[in-house]
């Protein structure tokens, strides 16, 4: 759900699909909207409404070009959405009277319309969710808007807010109820279905109970799903089925409500739903029946036809309700106008003529409808009229108003029709000349006519006839009327008769081609200066076809236009005819004044204009020169003369000029000029006193009438980057704190009272080179970057560092110093390894580096510390703990079998694989490994190393650990079989060799609970047991033997033991009978054998399948429906 403020008083409340908007109208009853939904509210002060939300969430206000947006949001930490930062927090608890937001009335059609015109789109939402407000009462405190949380607006948002993109388009949110909305909607649809009562014909009576909240472990009603306003119910009623479209009938609080303006005998359908700030699924729908009554009352019998004593009524079946009509009854005032009716007509039919009725008289009649439920409500009362006889013949027709092609003609009823009788009128026309004679125009009961598509200027003869019911009277006397002229066509386009002069010319024009039917009474002509045509001026008015225009200015254009006049109007406009007088030179201009104060290079000179000229020209002469130039040629009445010298005295004259040339000359204008800046200095010279010191000098330049203040002198490293360094009235600075062998650049500026100089020229200074400067950063070098195995971290150090700047001296050589060791001089590189050190020893060294040449040695670097490393570490001793014929377990080293990764110790186990190259296994800080996935009888060779931050130690020496073979796989269980009652025979399956090793058999027997013996070994499967004791149980079980070569035999596991039951005498009928016996004994021993691990783990396994599968069916059919 979001608000938008698209203005200072209008809100938008956007309903999300799935949830719901309460509001309390000002009559105390609620109002539900569910989503997706747009509801526009009004804010009387234009301030935002409160926004209060469920705990969990948080409400911000962001601004997105101009509006401004509420969102409410899982409370996060530091959450800004969209990157925008909020504009408020959440509001403080309301105040019960707070001013009304209620929904704006202009935007929220009445019902019974659908709230259709929303961008959210709420189609088929029914209109009484919707408040009405009467515009007096927007700015009312009474109006309040309540969803279930506070007394104004209150707002549960459901799913998080989905952010665009517009800007916002690029960011995937989700929309999952938290724990209390689910549970206050799964409290909201628990409602049981209605019950309907007091069935009536035109409504009922619904009813319902309140749900019940559900308790906690305590045995207490939980109140965090319980809101703290009261249930608000819907009820809605459908009349196309169960699974029709279903229409909101009440919502409020109450347990009951009537239903009304039902249709008799009909089916209806009614469900309930109960919603807050939520909307709970609907009830289980409730289908009843009204019942039937009395017929609606008809609509008023019409009249089918009539003469002067007969009139045919006829009428329409209103809606029986539920019971068949069996008779209409039409009654009539019989003609006397009293109001007291009787009955002309009983019967099923639906039309009846009245016959011996008075011509031209009214008559009433009503209509009423019955079936077995009884009579319904009379009609209302329709009067009709008999007719009358053939009326007489109607005055002539008389003109209206007339047209171009038209004529609106009118006249009279016959003076002698009652005014009960229905007339009709035929209006005939005949055109003059056209031989058709009279033709019918209109036929109808108007009183007038508009006649169109006529033709200007032309007579007609009009004819008016009258007639009835009855017949057709004689035509009225013919009257004649004449069309209008039409307006005449446009002149011809003026043209130019002789010369035109500088004052006047002379047009002639010829009429238009088409008058329109009508004598052109006059012309009209106009006059404009000046090409744009904005403005128009009346310059001629009269018959006559041509006109001399005077009073014209010289050297203008002009623009002429000629329309007529006639009966029937003003024609258009002719073509335009543009005119261009002739100019003449203009006169002697006054002489030009100075505008403001002068400046030191230019003044600002203005004049007054005369009559219309197209330029003017300016020029000027020097003090000490006759010559003068132009400096100005243009329109304007002003001009700004640049490149003047400062404080000079100059002459000014003006001349005017137009097409026809220029004029006189004006009389002098004297001006001097104002001081102006000095001009440019020279270029300043420099002295280098040492690498660090230059002397600059410069000279005075002009000052141009004021006298130098003082001096600027600009210094830097680089031309594009200088900054001031000395101000003042010297002629030289000493600037010191300089770079040797650096480059640098100068220049100087003069200034007086009229303003800043020009700077001079930029200067190269090139300082002389020095000693190197000391080096500013030292570094070690790390272990990588030392040589190996010439240098070890234990006994050496490796120390690097920047190269200072040479001061324009190339270095040769470096010196470093040990302090008490004796010095190493070094060349022109930039790293040393210092070697013959002890080990895990602190050292303090000096360094200072010196420039061998001629300028001398550099100063000293910084002191600093370094510290050799230790020795790596010894390998330790490899051991071999256990093993078998995969698998071999490694121990090196005294400690625990897993160690912290922290240890500064660790090792690195390798193996060596077919070609002699050694494979790391393992490497970390524990003291034993496991190799697996080996080979049988196999010698593996391995070794060991050792390191920590001192560096890896060596390797140890070559390991070797051979594998043992591998024993045979147990064999399966045996099979026996009873040949008789002392003899039995034990078969099993047979191995395959392993490794050319042959694969022989031990078969055990043990009779009763005495220990097994061993009964046969050999490389047989089958076994035949004889001297076998009668009722004595016997148990056998096999294993598999390898011979090995060059090593002693290996026996695998034992079979599964398989048991001789004795065998019983009532069982066994002959010999087959002991065999079957035998086996049975066999499979039953098999039975009581104990499970193994797999299958215990799959029993396991679809136990615990089985109860998760029912605790998912009760929490869906308890928790969430």
């Amino acid at each position: 759900m979001k608000c938008c403020f698209c203005s200072p008083q209008v809100i938008l409340v956007q309903v999300n699909p799935g949830e719901a908007f309460t509001i309390r109208r000002e009559d105390g009853q609620f109002q539900c909207i569910t989503g997706p939904a747009q509801v526009p509210m009004m804010s009387p002060n234009g301030s935002v409404p409160p926004i209060y939300v469920p705990p969990g969430y948080v409400s911000q206000i962001i601004e997105e070009n101009g509006v401004r947006r509420v969102l409410v949001l899982p409370q996060q930490p530091e959450f800004h959405p969209g990157g925008h930062s909020p504009l408020h927090h959440p509001p403080p608890p309301p105040h019960p009277h707070l001013p009304a937001f209620i929904p704006h009335p202009a935007m929220m059609p009445p019902p019974p319309h659908l709230y259709t015109g929303m961008a959210g789109g709420v189609g088929d939402m029914s209109s009484q969710y919707i408040s009405q407000y009467h515009p007096a009462h927007i700015y009312s405190e009474q109006g309040e808007l309540v969803s279930g949380l506070c007394c104004c607006i209150k707002m549960l948002f459901i799913c998080p807010v989905q952010l665009h993109s517009q800007v916002i388009q690029s960011r995937p949110e989700s929309n999952k109820l938290d724990e209390e909305a689910l549970a206050l909607q799964a409290l909201l649809s628990t409602i049981s279905k209605p019950v309907v009562s007091d069935i009536q014909a035109r409504g009922a009576v619904v009813s319902w109970s309140a749900p019940t909240r559900p308790e906690s472990e305590n045995g207490n009603v939980e109140d965090e799903c319980s809101p703290p306003e009261p249930f608000s119910y819907e009820v809605s009623i459908s009349c196309s089925g169960k699974d029709g479209k279903y229409k909101s009938n009440y919502c409020g609080e109450e347990l009951s409500a009537t239903l009304e303006d039902l249709r008799p005998a009909t089916d209806y359908h009614v469900r309930l739903a109960m919603c807050n700030c939520l909307q709970g699924s609907p009830s289980e729908a409730v289908s009843f029946t009204t019942l039937s009554c009395e017929p609606d009352p008809p609509n008023p019998p019409r009249k089918a036809s009539g003469t002067k004593n007969t009139l045919v009524l006829q009428w329409k079946a209103p809606c029986d309700n539920g019971s068949k009509i069996q008779n209409y009854i039409l009654q009539w005032d019989e003609g006397k106008g009293t109001g007291i009716y009787e009955q002309c007509y009983y019967g099923p039919q639906k039309q009846y003529r009245v016959t011996k009725l008075s011509p031209a008289s009214r008559y009433s009649f009503r209509l009423a409808a019955k079936n077995d439920m009884g009579v319904s409500e009379f009609s209302e009362v329709v009067d009709l009229f008999t007719s009358c006889s053939v009326p007489l013949p109607p005055f002539p027709p008389e003109l209206e108003m007339a047209g171009v092609t038209w004529l609106c003609l009118k006249w009279q009823r016959p003076t002698s029709s009652p005014k009960e009788d229905d007339i009709y009128y035929i209006l005939e026309m005949e055109e003059e000349g056209s031989g058709y004679g009279f033709q019918p125009s209109y036929d109808g009961d108007e009183l007038s006519c508009t006649v169109k598509n006529l033709h200007r200027s032309t007579k007609y003869k009009f004819r008016v006839a009258a007639y009835n019911s009855e017949g057709k009277s004689n035509p009225s006397q013919v009257v004649e009327f004449i069309t209008n002229p039409d307006r005449p066509s446009s002149p011809c386009r003026p043209v130019i008769r002789g010369r035109v002069l500088p004052n006047s010319f002379k047009m002639a024009w010829e009429p238009p081609k088409d008058n329109g039917g009508a004598e052109v009474t006059k012309y009209v002509v106009e006059l404009s200066e000046g090409l744009s045509g904005l403005s128009w001026e009346l310059v001629y008015s009269g018959p006559a076809t041509e006109h001399v225009c005077e009073g014209l200015k010289p050297g203008c254009s002009y623009q002429t236009r000629v329309y007529c006049m006639s009966e029937g109007g003003q024609s258009p406009l002719s073509e335009t005819l543009q005119v261009q007088t002739p100019a003449v030179p203009p006169g002697p201009c006054q002489p030009p004044r100075l505008v403001g104060k002068p400046k030191a290079r230019e003044v600002q000179l203005r004049w007054d204009g005369g009559s219309p000229v197209s330029c003017y020209s300016v020029e000027v002469s020097g003090p000490q020169s006759e010559e003068s130039r132009e400096v100005y040629q243009g329109p304007e009445l002003d001009c700004s003369v640049g490149g003047l010298m400062p404080g000079k005295t100059y002459s000014f004259r003006l001349k005017a000029a137009n097409k026809a040339g220029f004029g006189p000359l004006s009389e002098r204008c004297e001006v001097t000029t104002g001081p102006g800046a000095p001009e440019q200095c020279k270029a300043p010279s420099t002295t280098c006193k040492s690498p660090s010191c230059v002397v600059v000098s410069w000279e005075a330049p002009p000052c141009n009438g004021a006298p130098v203040t003082e001096f600027r002198l600009e210094w830097g490293a680089a031309e594009g980057s200088m900054q001031v360094c000395y101000n003042g009235p010297a002629l030289s600075h000493e600037v010191k704190g300089l770079l040797p062998a650096t480059n640098y650049f100068c220049r100087a500026q003069a200034v007086n009272v009229a303003g800043v100089g020009p700077f001079s020229e930029a200067v190269l200074c090139q300082t002389p080179c020095s000693v190197p400067a000391a080096v500013s950063n030292i570094y070690t070098l790390k272990e990588s970057e030392l040589p190996p195995p010439f240098y070890s971290p234990s006994t050496c150090l490796g120390i690097c560092w920047d190269p200072p700047c040479d001061h324009g001296s190339e270095i040769t050589s470096y010196l470093i110093d040990l302090g008490e060791r004796q010095p190493i001089v070094v060349g022109p590189v930039t790293k040393h390894i210092i070697q013959h050190l002890q080990p895990d020893t602190s050292y303090r060294l000096v360094i200072r580096i010196q420039a061998l040449n001629s300028l001398g040695a550099g100063p000293f670097s910084h002191t600093f510390k370094l510290k050799t490393k230790p020795l790596p570490p010894q390998p330790p001793r490899l051991e071999c703990t256990a093993f078998s014929h995969q698998t071999l377990r490694l121990k090196w080293g005294d400690g625990p079998a897993k160690a912290a990764t922290s240890d500064a110790l660790q090792y690195q186990l390798q193996m060596g694989d077919k070609s002699g190259r050694f494979i790391s296994l393992y490497k970390g800080p524990c003291h034993t490994h496991k190799v697996q996935r080996l080979n049988e009888s196999t010698s593996y060779t391995f070794r060991i190393q050792a390191f920590n931050e001192a560096g890896e130690g060596p390797f140890s020496n070559v390991y070797t650990f051979n594998t043992p073979r591998s024993p045979p796989a147990p064999v399966k269980a045996p099979k026996v079989e009873r040949l008789d009652d002392n003899s039995c025979e034990v078969t099993w399956e047979a191995l395959l060799p392993m490794k050319g090793d042959p694969i022989i058999y031990t078969l055990q027997c043990m009779m009763g609970n005495s220990e097994f013996k061993q009964a046969y070994k050999g490389s047989a499967t089958s076994f035949h047991v004889q001297n076998l004791q009668p009722n004595s149980d016997y148990r056998f079980r096999v294993c598999a033997i390898r011979q090995c070569q060059d090593a002693p035999e290996l026996s695998g596991p034992y079979s599964t033991t398989v048991t001789l039951s004795p065998q019983r005498n009532e069982v066994a009928v002959g010999g087959g009978a002991a065999g079957s016996g035998s086996r049975a004994g066999t499979e039953s021993n098999r039975a009581r054998r104990s499970l193994t691990d797999e299958q215990c783990a799959f029993l396991l396994l679809m136990v615990f399948a089985v109860i998760a599968i029912l605790i998912a069916f009760v929490i869906q059919y308890f928790v969430i429906k």
